[in-house]
């Protein structure tokens, strides 16, 4: 049953959650790339923009689906070229991640999107690192990168950009599979992401957002991730959703990129106290917030506002993000400490 806060009930609630320890769990780092940057780096690298300035291109992040924002973004990604842009981008996000309370930022990059181009994949990671390296010095701010796969790209192209990313292996913790889900199940990759798990690599994959709840256990049985990111489309199938709650799997949900791409018509009709409801492990993140509309606290500070989400349910929304990182369990227990505090008070 859900509360009727009033306006300053509701104002204190989202301060708090504001201000409390959480997790960003699904970011995609090139999709914190702001239209202002994209231009700063596009002048210094010499790349022309299909737009006349920030504004322009701001104005035109109106979307119908997954696709339509796919082709944007790609374009913006392109005019990243050199170490010192990536560290640029990872820095300005991780910046605004520690102004958001992040104490953990597990962050996705798309090496295919940019090794496509001619860009090696050591100039990739080398100045991410640098960036998060910089982080855990300058901001006490823990962050760690996840290696996507692109889906709509084939499975022996996913093994060719594993075989780049070895020799630096010790830069990421996981690899995810990210773009488009139409026609593109998550059974195409089985092979790669089992090679990924003898690696002692994380698997997480994106799930049941555009593509229906049946790719959600495609990925569950046949990469064998450890997260779902987005998933929102499990609630079609019942008997999926009673293994999600027992198997513990987590839902990292985006609401305004849910909204942006379509997959609801509005935040009043998300359905992410149904997934709370229903018992799921469910968190709140910002996907790509560059394009659509906020960062983790916008998007945590929205739902608030739109959604009849409790106190509680405030609470295990920030508490499910860190119980859910890749953090050693001693590293999540200050910080899941901290945050019980902040609400016992």
């Amino acid at each position: 049953m859900s509360i009727d806060y009033g306006a300053d009930v509701l104002g204190n609630l989202a301060d708090l959650v504001l201000r409390a320890p959480k997790a960003e769990l699904h970011l995609h780092i090139e999709g914190t790339l702001e239209p202002e940057m994209a231009f700063e780096i596009a002048r210094r690298n010499g790349v022309p923009l299909p737009f006349v300035g920030p504004r322009e291109m701001r104005q035109a992040y109106t979307f119908h689906d997954l696709q339509s924002f796919l082709e944007i973004y790609y374009t913006a990604a392109a005019v990243l070229r050199t170490e010192d842009d990536f560290h640029d981008l990872a820095w300005a996000y991780l910046q605004r991640a520690r102004a958001d309370n992040v104490v953990r930022a597990e962050i996705f990059f798309d090496p295919q999107a940019h090794t496509s181009r001619g860009i090696s994949f050591e100039t990739v990671v080398r100045g991410l690192t640098r960036a998060i390296e910089r982080a855990r010095v300058e901001l006490q701010m823990s962050a760690a990168l996840i290696m996507c796969f692109l889906r709509h790209l084939t499975q022996r192209e996913a093994f060719e950009t594993l075989e780049q990313a070895l020799p630096f292996r010790q830069h990421f913790i996981g690899v995810g599979l990210d773009s488009g889900e139409r026609n593109n199940p998550p059974e195409r990759f089985t092979e790669v992401f089992s090679r990924c798990r003898l690696l002692g690599l994380h698997a997480v994959a994106h799930a049941g957002e555009e593509g229906p709840a049946a790719f959600v256990s495609g990925a569950l049985d046949a990469l064998k991730v450890e997260r779902i990111d987005h998933g929102v489309r499990c609630l079609e199938d019942r008997a999926l959703v009673a293994r999600l709650m027992r198997e513990r799997i987590p839902l990292t949900v985006c609401p305004l990129s849910n909204i942006k791409l379509r997959v609801f018509e509005k935040l009043s009709r998300h359905n992410l106290p149904k997934l709370l409801a229903a018992g799921l492990r469910a968190s709140v993140h910002s996907d790509d917030p560059a394009y659509f509309g906020g960062y983790v606290n916008d998007n945590l500070r929205s739902s608030l506002t739109a959604l009849p989400l409790t106190r509680d349910d405030a609470h295990t929304l920030l508490r499910n993000s860190l119980e859910s990182s890749f953090l050693e369990t001693s590293q999540k227990a200050p910080h899941l400490e901290r945050l019980e505090e902040m609400f016992a008070r």
